[in-house]
């Protein structure tokens, strides 16, 4: 048995370790593929854009009733009892998603697709709470629980990556049920109860003042702080246009009629492979704001991100709805192609290099000199994760009532927003301590 510097027994938490990182996969996946979903259900619905965003509407909406709850039962209860709460949750959200896909092509089927997602939802949020923190105290030393944070994150990445390619494969040109993507669901159903398995039976490093009585903070209190207040919005407008421009370009892919036209491979597996370009981009560039974050600071790294968001955005665009060629990968054969895509799309999936640093620096900058008040604002960070689905719905309006192209607008003006918040809405009250800026990664 390994011993520490005390000559102390350690304990080996391989396996929860391996659980954590598997969760934080699932976290990503189970979110990134209401996307692809959404087509099929906007097929059900005769054709309405507006219902394909309904399912990541539903899934992010459940931020904004379980953000606050999720802290309170990380305090009460700790990480193991929160951690086996959110994968029952989530095991069950994923099952009703399941049982829908047997209901038929009607609206009842929507409505169940629908609380599967809002159900899954509430463990995103749980899960989102806890892992963050376990996997730090999992660590035999704080470097070590940053590392594992860092890994874990990449494990993030991965589901948002693979979601689209493989749910879009699996769901075809074609598909008009949610049961085509049935392999999908038996997977996270199958990761879910074996992480329950492993957490019920695992002793996991719980914090010194679990459940004892913790001093009372008054929420209010914390929108003294200016840099707070403004970043507040700011975390809500950038989970609106990461999960926005990935949402759309996926939408504005998979209905593109010269995409459909020129290309053998159905629309909507090209769409996926396209987005996941998008998700493999914000691994890369978290890896690289990782390297660098301590050289740069986080306002220099947010100012840069939010012009180059702006910037390609402006370019998808303007551009001409040209097709070039683009890699392209069928999850059926397990092959790469080449594929022909609108030039528009291409600069919008670029844009997944300037989102990945955007949640640790608005985060680091929010919460400058917080003091007592930094759990509190955690909180309501999660809270304002809802805006992951609140914005893309929002730009269905603009593309029903326009086109899918005009509707990146929208993304535009969140990505303003975020630089416009670097640049000057970050700067903490002149009459409040700061304190250092440490950076934190999403």
């Amino acid at each position: 048995m390994l011993e520490d510097q005390n000559g102390k027994a350690k304990k080996n938490y391989t396996l929860p370790i391996v659980i954590m990182f598997a969760l934080f996969f699932m976290i990503a996946f189970v979110t990134g593929y209401q996307n692809p979903l959404g087509s099929v259900i906007e097929k059900m619905s005769e054709g309405n854009p507006m219902m394909s965003q309904l399912g990541t509407l539903a899934n992010f909406i459940a931020y904004a009733f379980m953000g606050y709850p999720a802290g309170k039962l990380l305090q009460d209860k700790g990480f193991r009892v929160t951690a086996l709460y959110a994968v029952t949750i989530g095991f069950i959200g994923v099952a009703i998603t399941y049982i829908s896909g047997f209901i038929g092509v009607n609206s009842t089927a929507v409505m169940i697709y629908l609380a599967g997602a809002f159900v899954a939802g509430f463990s995103m949020c749980l899960l989102n709470t806890v892992v963050n923190p376990m996997l730090n105290s999992l660590g035999s030393t704080p470097n070590k629980g940053n590392q594992l944070v860092q890994f874990g994150g990449s494990f993030n990445s991965l589901g948002a990556t693979l979601a689209p390619v493989i749910v879009g494969g699996l769901l075809g040109g074609e598909a008009s049920t949610i049961s085509s993507a049935n392999p999908v669901f038996y997977l996270a159903m199958a990761i879910f109860a074996v992480a329950f398995i492993v957490l019920f039976f695992s002793k996991l490093p719980e914090a010194e003042d679990l459940g004892k009585p913790s001093e009372k903070v008054k929420v209010m209190k914390a929108f003294a702080y200016r840099n707070f207040t403004f970043g507040v919005l700011a975390i809500f407008c950038y989970v609106g246009l990461e999960v926005g421009l990935a949402n759309w370009t996926y939408q504005f892919l998979e209905k593109h009629q010269e995409v459909q036209q020129f290309n053998v491979a159905s629309s909507a597996a090209i769409a996926g492979t396209v987005v996941g370009i998008y998700w493999l981009l914000m691994l890369v560039g978290r890896f690289l704001g990782g390297l660098i974050g301590g050289k740069v600071s986080s306002r220099v790294m947010l100012i840069t991100a939010g012009l180059g968001a702006m910037a390609f955005i402006l370019l998808g665009l303007f551009s001409e709805e040209n097709l070039v060629e683009f890699i392209g990968f069928d999850s059926k054969m397990l092959s790469f192609s080449v594929v022909q895509i609108p030039l528009n799309a291409i600069f919008f999936v670029l844009c997944g290099f300037f989102a990945s640093i955007m949640w640790g620096a608005i985060f680091n900058l929010s919460v400058t000199g917080l003091g007592k008040y930094t759990a509190v604002a955690s909180g309501i960070f999660m809270v304002m994760v809802c805006g992951g689905g609140i914005f893309p719905w929002l730009q269905s309006f603009i593309a029903s009532s326009g086109s899918i192209l005009n509707s990146f607008w929208l993304d535009f003006v969140l990505a303003a927003y975020i630089f416009i918040y670097a640049l000057l809405l970050s700067r903490p009250n002149a009459n409040l301590p700061e304190a250092p800026e440490v950076l934190v990664e999403k």
